[in-house]
């Protein structure tokens, strides 16, 4: 079982991009649609679909616990290598 589990960099780079995309989409797109009251990205697909306004900050949520995710993730892959 040792060997099942290899470097899964390229995971953990799709896991900190679609963090950051997810927390800016979500955040941003809530911040702006209250300041401005114009919504971009993803923001604009889910009004178009009669989603309501809370779902910008879920995205923003996952976003940001897929960053903690991966952040912790590196913390320990790089406690492991001392």
């Amino acid at each position: 079982m040792t060997g099942a589990r290899k470097d899964d960099s390229g995971w953990q780079n799709a896991r900190c991009l679609l963090g950051a995309v997810l927390f800016v989409q979500g955040f941003g797109s809530a911040v702006t649609e209250a300041w401005w009251d114009t919504s971009f990205g993803v923001a604009g697909l889910l009004r178009a679909a009669g989603l309501a306004p809370w779902t910008d900050l879920v995205g923003g949520a996952a976003g940001a616990a897929l960053l903690a995710w991966a952040l912790a993730r590196r913390g320990v892959r790089r406690r492991a290598r001392v």
